[in-house]
């Protein structure tokens, strides 16, 4: 059975400079921070904002972000459950960032990586 078909999920919505998430319908419009009002980047169902005062975590957060990648565990209808990589610091981001320019991946698939070591 379709897990989002069924109920309707609040989504994760991310303002980066105020580092600040909210959990709101999906409506398909634009959603403004609260306190910046800039728009908010969509984060997905499953995102997990870091503490505001980890630095690192929150460029991990940018970079995922603004390469078109969201935070979902669940397939788009919700039927299956298969997690998918995030990188969680900068570090693990500048990893991925070095594999993509050695191999000739794009940015999102080079995050998408679970360890990119492997071939």
């Amino acid at each position: 059975m379709c897990t989002y078909a069924m109920v309707h999920y609040k989504v994760h919505y991310v303002c980066l400079p105020c580092r600040r998430s909210h959990k709101q319908p999906w409506h398909g419009g634009e959603h403004r921070c609260a306190r910046c009002r800039r728009p908010m980047l969509d984060g997905g169902h499953d995102f997990a904002a870091p503490r505001r005062a980890d630095e690192r975590r929150w460029r991990a957060v940018a970079a995922v972000l603004e390469s078109g990648l969201r935070y979902e565990g669940f397939e788009p209808c919700g039927c299956g459950r298969q997690p998918e990589y995030r990188p969680r610091t900068s570090a693990q981001v500048r990893a991925r960032r070095r594999v993509a320019a050695r191999r000739g991946l794009t940015e999102a698939e080079a995050l998408a990586l679970r360890d990119p070591s492997d071939d």
